[in-house]
């Protein structure tokens, strides 16, 4: 990949050897032993060596570790043991979740050298699931950031047009997987930082309820809105991930730690469609109630997700979202990093420990009135699913910016781009709930996306719903 020219109009990326790919397919052929794990990692490892250099989409790459996982996968398959869908497939972890005798840094200078001696829990689920782990991607630092572009490690970079920013946090996985290095890697979303990313880059990303995949050894930021998610080349590949990663039953409800609800456990498991005979409803979510973002982008995604009818957020319940997020992810990401605040400021980014400092700052009257705030939330919202399944809007309201670009123009009207960013994925942390992001066309040749919203424990509903285009109710 050559280097990256501003003044270049932006263009699909460079196939990688997984593009196009399906994690099915990749199986199927190492199956019937048209190819095998091994070849595989070697594919991966050539990718990266080769275009890593331009994106960036890398921390730390394993070769040793992964030639000996694919071997072992290898010698599994071929004595009849089969671990599932991702047994022998390239995995790569972003640089946040624990990977045992990998470094691990956050992003930060603050963990230069850190070496965890044991696995997140899901990183520990995607070996017992026979995948075969890479290295680790390029996040944001600490993962305080939705653009990807602040990072100890430099910023990752866009495989549609490496002068622009991926999104964040989850930056590297999501170039990685739009750049065809790997054909899936996992995430952390705390306000969309799985989603925005993948939409970003032109992917597939999911981020499930609250805590249906561990975060044990994820490095938290916001311990009430931090989520485990993954991204992969499409939705289905998303799925077999998470059912993977989720447990047998391939998803769970939002536990007592999250009180967030929307509607009873019998209201959770409602068939779809009247009486459970209809096809998945889903209603356009009018974005305005959110942010009033790029038109050229509303109208290509909404013109992507086809004829629904269309609901609407009040907007102050779309203020009260945005506040409630505010406070609590403030006073969290705070919390965890006061002693580093303290003691060590100067080895933070200056953009993250700027954020922090402002952060800080938030009184703990305001945290506890945030909290409280999320059950009536869950309430207003819920009101939506009334009569649908699903909710439709755009993933991110702009387009990939340039990396470092911190204001951008909507109509005229400057608006904050860490704001836009993050103004129609946060919400749906604040209430724990499902949201699926898959690419919906380009606007000035840069991917959108369209996010796909339901109730907790519903989740096959969006798959459903994304599978066979979304259709009014």
């Amino acid at each position: 990949m050559t280097p990256p020219d501003p003044g270049k109009d932006p263009m699909p990326p460079t196939p990688g050897p997984f593009t196009g790919r399906t994690i099915a397919g990749l199986a199927a052929d190492l199956r019937e032993r048209r190819a095998t794990s091994a070849e595989l990692a070697e594919r991966a490892l050539d990718a990266i060596a080769a275009l890593d250099p331009v994106l960036n989409a890398f921390v730390t790459v394993d070769a040793v570790g992964a030639l000996a996982a694919a071997r072992r996968a290898d010698e599994e398959l071929a004595g009849g043991t089969d671990r599932g869908p991702l047994h022998g497939v390239p995995v790569a972890v972003k640089d946040l979740i624990m990977v045992a005798g990998l470094p691990v840094t956050m992003g930060s200078r603050h963990f230069a050298g850190h070496v965890p001696d044991a696995d997140a829990e899901c990183v520990a689920r995607l070996r017992r699931a026979g995948a075969v782990i890479v290295g680790t991607t390029t996040t944001h630092e600490f993962a305080y950031g939705p653009t990807g572009d602040r990072s100890a490690a430099g910023p990752a970079r866009n495989p549609w047009d490496p002068a622009r920013m991926t999104g964040g946090s989850s930056a590297g996985s999501a170039a990685a997987v739009a750049a065809g290095l790997v054909p899936l890697a996992l995430g952390t979303d705390t306000g969309g930082s799985v989603r925005i990313p993948a939409a970003l880059c032109g992917v597939a990303g999911f981020k499930p309820a609250y805590g249906a995949i561990p975060a044990d050894g994820v490095f938290p930021l916001s311990r009430t809105f931090d989520h485990v998610g993954v991204l992969a080349g499409d939705a289905h590949d998303c799925l077999l991930a998470y059912r993977c990663l989720a447990g047998p039953n391939g998803q769970k409800e939002i536990g007592p730690a999250h009180p967030a609800r929307l509607g009873s456990p019998a209201d959770l498991a409602r068939p779809a469609g009247p009486e459970g005979t209809g096809p998945v409803r889903v209603a356009w979510l009018d974005p305005a109630g959110l942010f009033a973002g790029d038109p050229r982008v509303v109208e290509a995604v909404r013109a992507a997700s086809g004829a629904l009818e269309e609901v609407r957020l009040p907007e102050d319940v779309g203020a009260a979202l945005r506040e409630t997020y505010t406070a609590v992810q403030r006073c969290e990401a705070a919390a965890v990093h006061a002693d580093r605040l303290a003691e060590a400021p100067e080895l933070f980014d200056p953009e993250v420990l700027e954020r922090l400092r402002a952060a800080a700052e938030v009184p703990g009257w305001r945290y506890v009135r945030a909290m409280d705030a999320r059950a009536g939330l869950a309430e207003a919202v819920g009101a939506l699913f009334g009569d649908h399944d699903v909710l439709a809007l755009p993933t991110v309201p702009i387009t990939a910016q340039p990396l470092g670009r911190r204001e951008t123009e909507i109509d005229g009207a400057p608006v904050a781009v860490l704001a836009a960013l993050l103004a129609l994925t946060s919400p749906w942390n604040v209430l724990g709930l499902p949201a699926l992001t898959v690419p919906a066309g380009t606007v000035n040749g840069l991917p959108v996306g369209l996010q796909l919203v339901c109730r907790p424990g519903r989740e096959l509903l969006l798959f459903e719903a994304e599978s066979c285009g979304p259709r009014s109710g």
